[in-house]
Order: C-alpha cells, then sequence, then structure tokens
C-alpha cells in the first residue's frame, strides 16, 4: 500500500487488491476516509473536516495521479 502523499500528518494511500470504483483512503490518526477519485465524494469513513480539505484541495489537482496509481495497483479492474 503506497502512500502518495501525506498532507499535515493526513496519509494519502492507494492500495493493491482493491474494489471499484477507483478511490484513495485519507487517514488521520485514528480517522479513515475512502474518496472517489473522479467525483472526490465520501464513499466511506470520516476524517475531520479541517483535514478532509486540505486532502480535497490537494486532490483537485492530483486526480490523475492518483488514478494511475489506482490502475497501477490495480490492473484487473
Amino acid at each position: 500500500m503506497p502512500t502518495i502523499k501525506i498532507i499535515e500528518s493526513i496519509k494519502i494511500d492507494v492500495y493493491s487488491r482493491e474494489h471499484p470504483p477507483p478511490h484513495f483512503h485519507a487517514i488521520y490518526v485514528e480517522y479513515e476516509e475512502l474518496l472517489l477519485i473522479e467525483t472526490l465524494e465520501t464513499l466511506a469513513g470520516y476524517i475531520p473536516s479541517s483535514k478532509r480539505k486540505k486532502v480535497i484541495e490537494w486532490a483537485k489537482e492530483k486526480k490523475e495521479l492518483l488514478l494511475e496509481n489506482f490502475k497501477r495497483l490495480n490492473p484487473k479492474l
């Protein structure tokens, strides 16, 4: 599970052997939120809103990078 980025202690991870739709994990202390790459909507979980805003700001500019990593790690999807 490569960490793509760390934003103020928030880990952005993309896992292998995942399920569709393409998504990434934002992990902050005991919180974890799965966000859809395409729309940046929440698929599951929760992180505090102040941290989520930082993730969304970064992810808006990095959708292509996130999707490339998801596809590379999950080639059968």
